[in-house]
C-alpha cells in the first residue's frame, strides 16, 4: 500500500504554514471538498482545534481505505461516504461501530482518545446535514468507558528536589514559573518580553487570551522568588557572547563576540536560531522532552497505568494541580480560581489593591528556594507574633486593674450600705 502526504495550509500570524501528515491514500482536497469547508469554518473559531479535527479525520480516512479497500481514490473519499449515507445505501451508526472496532484493533489509544476521534467524526456527519439521534447513537454505536485516575499530587518538597535537579536555568526557571503561578504550559511559553512587569511591586505579567482556554487576557501576580529568577534567565539569555560561524564564501570560520538584541516581542523562553518566529506549541514540545528527562534522572518518570505507557505520572500540569490545592487549602478558593484562570463566579470582585493583598498572603506556601526571603518573612511574623503577646498581656494588665478598681468600689458600696442602714436604725425612736 502505497503511502501519500496530504497537507493542509494553517494560517498564523499572517503566514501560511503547511502542516504535512502522512495517510494512506488520501484524497486530495479537490475530492474531499466538504472536509476542506469543514475544517475551514472550524478554524474561524479556533485554529489549534481545526487542527486537531483534522488529524481525527485523517484517522477516519484511513478506516475507510481500509474498509473498502479501495481500487482507486475517488470511492473512497469521505464526500462520497457522506452522499452514500444521505441516500441511504449506507448506515452512519454502523460506519460508526466499524470505526471503533477499528480503532480499538489497530490503535494504541486510550478509550478517551478513541472517544474523541469517534464525536469528531460524528458532528462532521451533522455538518454535512446526516442526521444522528443522540439516542440511536447511544444503543448503536458502544464506546469503552473512560475510566477516570486519580492524579498524583505534588508536595512542596517534590517541587524542591525537581527545580534542584533542572540542569539548566531555562528549563529551571520555566518550571518554577508555573509552581509559582499555576499557568498552562503554553501559557508560560507565549509570554513576551513586554508582558512582563517585573518593577512593579507585586511584579506581575499579563497572558494574552490567544493562547488562554477562556480565551480572555489576565493579570498574574509573580513572588519574588521568580521575579528574580526571571531576571536571571533574561540576563543569561542576552548576555555578550563568543560566536562562531562559517563563511558561505570563503569557507572559513569566523569568531565574534556578539550580543544579541533584545525585542519586546521575544517570547522570553524562547532560543531563536534563526530570524523566523518560534511558536509556543513548538516550545512546548522542547520543554516537555527536557522535563521528562530531568524525571528520568530523578527516578520519579514512572507512567500512568492505562495511558498505554505513554503518560506520566508527573508533567507539566501537575503544577497547576499544586498551586490551585495550596490557595484552597489556605482558605481563597474562589481567588484560586480567578489566580490559575477559570471562570470562576461571576459574583467573585476584588480589585486590584485586594487581590496583591490576599497574593502577599499566600507568596510564602508558593516560594521554594529562597531561604533568605523565607527567612525574612518568618522573622516578620515572629516579630507580629510578638506584638500581639505583648499587647495581650497589656490588656490583661488592663483588665486585671479594672477588676481591682471594681472590687474596691463594690467595697465601698457596702460599706456605704452599712452605714446607711446605722443611721435609719438611729432614727427609729425619733421618728416615734
Amino acid at each position: 500500500m502505497s503511502i501519500k502526504i496530504s497537507t493542509y495550509c494553517l494560517v498564523n500570524n499572517n503566514k501560511t504554514a503547511t502542516v504535512a501528515q502522512p495517510s494512506y491514500r488520501i484524497a486530495n482536497s479537490e475530492q474531499n471538498t466538504v472536509l476542506d469547508r469543514y475544517i475551514r469554518s472550524t478554524r474561524e473559531m479556533n485554529k489549534g482545534t481545526a487542527r486537531e479535527y483534522y488529524l481525527r479525520l485523517i484517522s477516519f480516512q484511513e478506516f475507510v481505505n481500509n474498509r473498502y479497500d479501495a481500487k482507486n481514490q475517488t470511492e473512497a473519499t469521505l464526500d462520497n461516504i457522506t452522499a452514500n449515507i444521505k441516500e441511504g445505501s449506507e448506515d452512519a451508526y454502523e460506519i460508526l461501530s466499524d470505526f471503533v472496532s477499528y480503532l480499538q484493533n489497530n490503535h494504541n489509544i486510550s478509550a478517551l482518545t478513541l472517544k474523541q476521534k469517534v464525536v469528531t467524526v460524528k458532528n462532521f456527519f451533522e455538518y454535512c446535514d446526516v442526521d444522528i439521534s443522540p439516542r440511536k447513537f447511544k444503543l448503536k454505536v458502544k464506546l469503552p468507558r473512560v475510566i477516570r485516575k486519580n492524579k498524583q499530587a505534588l508536595s512542596k518538597e517534590d517541587i524542591i528536589d525537581i527545580l534542584n535537579a533542572c540542569s539548566d536555568i531555562r528549563l529551571k526557571t520555566y518550571v518554577m514559573l508555573l509552581a509559582a503561578t499555576g499557568m498552562r504550559a503554553t501559557e508560560a511559553l507565549s509570554i513576551r518580553i513586554k508582558d512582563l512587569d517585573l518593577k512593579s511591586n507585586p511584579a506581575k505579567v499579563l497572558v494574552r487570551g490567544e493562547y488562554t482556554k477562556t480565551k480572555s487576557d489576565r493579570t498574574v501576580f509573580l513572588t519574588e522568588e521568580i521575579t528574580q529568577q526571571l531576571n536571571s534567565w533574561l540576563n543569561y539569555k542576552y548576555r555578550t557572547r563568543r560566536v562562531c560561524y562559517k563563511n558561505e564564501q570563503t569557507g572559513k570560520t569566523i569568531t565574534e563576540v556578539r550580543t544579541p538584541e533584545k525585542k519586546e516581542y521575544d517570547l522570553v523562553f524562547a532560543v531563536y536560531q534563526s530570524t523566523k518566529t518560534p511558536v509556543p506549541s513548538n516550545l512546548y514540545i522542547d520543554f516537555r522532552d527536557s522535563f521528562g528527562k530531568t524525571l528520568d534522572r530523578m527516578n520519579r518518570g514512572d507512567r500512568e497505568e492505562g495511558s498505554n505507557g505513554r503518560r506520566r505520572q508527573i508533567t507539566l500540569h501537575s503544577f497547576r494541580r499544586f498551586v490551585k490545592s495550596t490557595m484552597s487549602d489556605l482558605g481563597y478558593g474562589d481567588y484560586s480560581e480567578w489566580f490559575i484562570g477559570h471562570s470562576g463566579s461571576t459574583y467573585y470582585r476584588k480589585t486590584d489593591k485586594e487581590k496583591a493583598e490576599i497574593f502577599a498572603k499566600i507568596e510564602p506556601y508558593l516560594t521554594f528556594l529562597n531561604i533568605h526571603q523565607l527567612e525574612r518573612q518568618g522573622a516578620d511574623i515572629q516579630t507580629k507574633v510578638e506584638e500581639l503577646e505583648e499587647l495581650n498581656q497589656s490588656m490583661r494588665n488592663r483588665d486585671k486593674m479594672k477588676d481591682d478598681a471594681i472590687a474596691q468600689l463594690s467595697d465601698q458600696v457596702m460599706a456605704l450600705t452599712a452605714r446607711m442602714q446605722e443611721f435609719e436604725r438611729k432614727q427609729q425612736p425619733y421618728q416615734l
